[in-house]
């Protein structure tokens, strides 16, 4: 049953994790509208990324500018680093892009059989507050969930984006044909000892809420880059 208001789902017709902000320029893209029994709400399949769902749904399918964009739940952690390479969050991003006040929410658990039920008051009461507080010009919110009971949740905590990273290496393996293939592996490591982080807000059970800007200019260093001199030609 629909607690919040009309509901319209414009999503990928097939997983799209680490998609990051892609967007589809050189194929064409498809929409099919999905038959739902209970009839309280609309929903689509597209055969695009999450990016180009949002525009498909502000551009073609709805008929109004909607009132918030809630994406995910993501299949894993779009806490620190994570943030830039996910298709969950860059939704969020192309509708913040737009004017509309967004949330992109993850759990933790990255199976399949991963079971949603203890996020439903974390997303309701996020979504409501985004609702009621509207957003700032240019913010987001990254919203992880800790995959425990909640009745475990021990609150929600706003948190900075942790320092940390990904030590990746690539499994070398050979094809049938005895063609060379790689396998993106590596390890997750926080570099970040922070208890204001979303990464210790998830280690200590608590849903992180870190509001994410899509403005990456780097503010802090213009002064500096201002000092230096881009008017000699000649090698120093």
């Amino acid at each position: 049953m629909l607690t919040i208001g009309d509901v319209v789902v414009v999503a990928p017709d097939s997983p799209q994790s680490a998609k990051g902000h892609a967007i589809t320029v050189d194929s064409t893209l498809y929409v099919e509208q999905i038959e739902v029994p209970s009839g309280t709400h609309l929903e689509y399949t597209c055969s695009g990324t999450p990016a180009d769902c949002v525009k498909l749904a502000v551009r073609e399918i709805l008929d109004r500018h909607p009132d918030i964009c809630v994406s995910g739940i993501n299949h894993g952690s779009n806490s620190s680093i994570n943030v830039i390479y996910s298709g969950t969050m860059s939704a969020a991003i192309e509708a913040g892009i737009e004017g509309i006040p967004a949330v992109g929410f993850s759990l933790l658990n990255y199976k399949w059989s991963a079971k949603f039920n203890a996020c439903k008051t974390v997303v309701k009461t996020i979504t409501k507050n985004v609702i009621q507080h509207g957003l700032q010009p240019g913010v987001v919110l990254n919203v992880n969930i800790p995959d425990i009971p909640e009745a475990e949740f021990k609150g929600i905590k706003v948190c900075r984006q942790a320092r940390a990273n990904w030590v990746e290496k690539f499994d070398k393996r050979k094809n049938p044909q005895g063609r060379d293939y790689y396998w993106l592996t590596g390890k997750f490591v926080n570099l970040d000892g922070g208890e204001d982080t979303d990464e210790w807000a998830l280690e200590n059970n608590y849903v992180s809420v870190v509001p994410v800007q899509f403005d990456l200019t780097a503010h802090h260093f213009i002064q500096d880059l201002n000092g230096w001199n881009f008017n000699d030609a000649e090698d120093n």
